[in-house]
């Protein structure tokens, strides 16, 4: 058996999957009268978790919520997720691959299953912007370590 630590690193996709999704319209049809510009609001995140041996669940979830005023115009709940092999990736490189580059390979279809369900729920489609995985990865970090600078020593 070749020495782990020499070994071939593998990334490879096995499955990218809309995992979860919802929509919801409470105010409907009143709502739909409305004529105001509703607002638009945007949560993003990512989550991780060990499936079997080198094999991890990336899930890249959006909530977007319009509102007139106090009420809710629609809810979209969406969660997608891949499924990738990662063997043989040093470790001080692991966090950036989960955290980056999966995300990365997942959003894109995260993006269009919104836009599709919120188009076909009668509304135009809301496009999510375009992430930076790096950056977002990074503030989550710098997060992560101010909070352990922040516990007793």
């Amino acid at each position: 058996m070749a020495d782990q630590d020499n070994a071939t690193p593998v990334f490879q996709i096995q499955r990218v999957y809309l995992k979860d999704m919802s929509l919801e319209q409470p105010n409907s049809p009143a709502i739909l009268l409305e004529q105001a510009q509703p607002s638009v609001d945007i949560q993003l995140g990512v989550e991780a978790n060990p499936v079997a041996e080198g094999i991890f669940e990336i899930c890249v979830t959006a909530t977007v919520q319009t509102k007139i005023e106090d009420k809710t115009v629609f809810l979209v709940e969406a969660k997608q997720a891949g499924i990738f092999e990662i063997r043989n990736v040093p470790e001080e490189q692991m966090g950036s691959v989960i955290g980056v580059a999966c995300p990365q390979i997942i959003y894109p279809y995260l993006r269009g299953n919104v836009a599709d369900v919120i188009n076909r729920a009668g509304f135009p489609p809301v496009h999510l912007a375009e992430i930076n995985f790096q950056a977002m990865y990074a503030q989550q970090q710098a997060q992560v370590d101010s909070a352990a600078s922040q516990l007793p020593q």
